[in-house]
């Protein structure tokens, strides 16, 4: 995957360097699939249910979704649930009906057999270049919205656009140091 990195000089050094630590966080998850086979991406080599190329799926959406945030607002990520299903039975793991937000989480996770290796970098590519637009075109990297209603969500906090762009960075980097260990169980293989 070819990352892609704004070289507008109208940008200032803080959009600079959070887009450069960012891009430098995607390098580091992508050179853990270099040179795989798509039934190797989706082989789960741990006692976890990870594999490489679901990580990768799921941090491109994750990416997505937060920027999305950024731009339209917390409706954008809703974590409504089902009719008659409660947080308690959903987290407990006993909700009758799962809600869609969750069966697409889930499913990220995974190659499922539509999915090649290499249209899971295309999306990603693509994500990151959507990013890199956003964070150009944004006026005010302070101005904040509202999170999004849910359990895991303090009532009444609100994030900047400079913290989620923190956050997509800490979530980066954590998943590149999973499937580092991922690629290195797979086949000996390391990225640093």
């Amino acid at each position: 995957m070819t990352t892609a990195t704004t070289t507008s000089t109208t940008l200032d050094a803080e959009r600079k360097d959070l887009l450069k630590a960012l891009a430098t966080a995607r390098t580091m998850l992508t050179n853990t699939v270099r040179g795989l086979t798509d039934a190797q991406a989706g082989e789960r080599p741990t006692a976890s249910a990870l594999c490489l190329g679901g990580i990768v799926k799921h941090v491109a959406s994750t990416e997505e979704s937060w920027l999305r945030f950024v731009v339209e607002g917390p409706e954008v990520m809703s974590f409504a649930l089902p009719d008659g299903v409660t947080w308690e039975e959903f987290l407990a793991g006993t909700a009758r009906e799962l809600p869609q937000w969750a069966i697409e989480r889930e499913r990220d996770f995974r190659m499922l057999p539509e999915d090649t290796l290499p249209a899971v970098l295309d999306r990603y590519a693509r994500v990151a270049a959507r990013t890199e637009q956003v964070v150009a075109s944004l006026d005010d990297l302070s101005a904040t919205r509202p999170v999004p209603d849910a359990p895991w969500n303090e009532p009444g906090t609100v994030m900047s656009a400079r913290a989620v762009l923190i956050h997509v960075i800490a979530e980066t980097t954590q998943h590149a140091g999973h499937a580092d260990i991922l690629r290195e169980t797979l086949d000996g293989q390391t990225t640093t």
